[in-house]
């Protein structure tokens, strides 16, 4: 189907022409990822507060050694087509510097934000560090970077014995010749925002609070994955709400291999329920070409599946009950886990507003989220040997990031998630789960 579709177009780093001439001045502060999952927040410029600098960022960014930022621009007010730009450029970029000649180098993620937060000013990016300062890595940088006008804007860390780090600007004149932009500028410690610097931006690249901000992800996203608008074709063809009918409609939600095919079936068979799946038949078809794509495209291509099953929900309610083989709560755990850096500490505390049920989606009336120890999840995936999603491998190697999607779950609210032990047998789970729903709705 994919292929009857057209090629799709790759997405050279040269995409964003022009976009640095139109980008605002950067941002004055960023967010930089550390060891051991903290993040430590840092100013440049006149603006920055007094205060010394964290001494693990002099660091990482001052000597032995040289650092260097790559921060992408978005175009203002570009809206949701310039956010897609930008994701699909700094995922590029992140596979350019998995190359060589960089890397040889450390890398870790950066944010560069505004001191006032808010929407909109969050550009992503990444610290790249040579611990042997070669000239080779500014160079392969340049040449990197000279390819793609508009693209990231790069910075360069220098420091001294004393800990002092300065920052200079780097930029590509005429196309012909790099230079250094103003003077440098002093690196100093900035206060902690009261929000990780994402949070703000979580509405609109990932956790989508209605389904036209879903959908206008996609339809910016035409002209180089021609399927969008296949997907899109399915979803304008939904009524722009639908009701749950008289049955009762139950989600189960839960990391992979937790066990949620083998409950859902039996309590589907048990009950003599409909089980749907998310994303759905329909669309499931591309669902590994969007799962290759950046976090905004991959949430957009999943909460528009969503809401397609949403109309199969309330059509099949009217008839018998409904089990959901996951739902809204997966698409949103994973994007919120995905876009905020560091720690469990810094995900949105409990009761955000991101933490809610969208408004127009079909809401269930129960959900059941299956959790089993690393330990157990682990045995369970080694024994089925099938291919994995890149978040489902990205579970498996960061334990920061399974517990970063637990807790997210576990804070989801307006319906809150049921949790449920499924390491015992299978029967016993299966007992525990019935349960709950004659409690439920008896």
């Amino acid at each position: 189907m994919a292929s009857a579709l057209g090629p799709r177009a790759p997405l050279p780093l040269a995409r964003l022409r022009g976009a640095r001439a139109l980008a605002m001045a950067p941002p004055r502060r960023f967010a930089l990822e550390l060891p051991g999952c903290g993040l430590a927040h840092f100013a440049v410029g006149g603006d920055a507060p007094g205060a010394r600098l964290d001494p693990r960022v002099a660091a990482l960014l001052g000597p032995p050694g040289r650092s260097y930022s790559l921060c992408v621009p978005e175009a203002p007010g570009g809206g949701c087509a310039a956010r897609v730009r930008a994701a699909r450029l700094h995922q590029r970029l992140l596979h350019q510097l998995r190359r060589d000649p960089l890397r040889r180098c450390q890398l870790r993620r950066l944010l560069c934000y505004g001191p006032g937060g808010g929407a909109g000013g969050v550009q992503r990016g990444f610290l790249l560090r040579d611990p042997g300062d070669s000239p080779d890595t500014r160079r392969a940088l340049f040449s990197l970077l000279g390819d793609a006008p508009g693209g990231p804007r790069l910075g360069e860390f220098v420091g001294d014995a004393h800990q002092q780090v300065w920052q200079s600007l780097w930029e590509l004149r005429d196309g012909a010749e790099w230079r250094q932009v103003g003077p440098r500028e002093r690196v100093l410690a900035a206060p902690e925002p009261a929000l990780h610097p994402v949070v703000p931006d979580l509405p609109s690249s990932g956790v989508f609070p209605h389904r036209e901000a879903a959908r206008a992800v996609l339809e910016a996203c035409i002209p180089f994955i021609p399927e969008a608008q296949a997907v899109l074709d399915l979803v304008d063809q939904l009524p722009e709400q639908v009701h749950k009918g008289k049955f009762p409609v139950i989600a189960f939600e839960g990391l992979d291999a937790t066990g949620k095919t083998t409950v859902t079936q039996s309590v589907s068979d048990t009950l003599g329920a409909v089980l749907l799946k998310s994303p759905p038949a329909c669309i499931s078809q591309w669902r590994k070409i969007f799962d290759d794509e950046p976090t905004i495209i991959r949430r957009a291509f999943y909460s528009l599946g969503n809401y397609i099953v949403a109309s199969e929900i309330a059509k099949e309610s009217t008839k018998s009950p409904v089990i959901i083989d996951r739902y809204w709560h997966s698409t949103a755990t994973y994007a919120i886990a995905t876009e905020v850096t560091g720690g469990l500490q810094y995900l949105p505390p409990a009761h955000h507003p991101i933490y809610q049920w969208p408004r127009d989606l079909l809401r269930p009336d129960l959900v059941l989220l299956l959790t089993v120890s690393p330990k157990k999840r682990m045995q369970r995936i080694e024994g089925r040997g099938v291919e994995r999603t890149r978040e489902e491998a990205e579970l498996e190697a960061d334990g920061t990031f399974r517990q970063k999607v637990e807790v997210s779950y576990q804070r989801m609210e307006n319906p809150a998630c049921h949790v449920v032990d499924a390491s015992p047998s299978r029967e016993k789970v299966l007992q525990t789960v019935l349960g709950i729903i004659q409690n439920n709705f008896s």
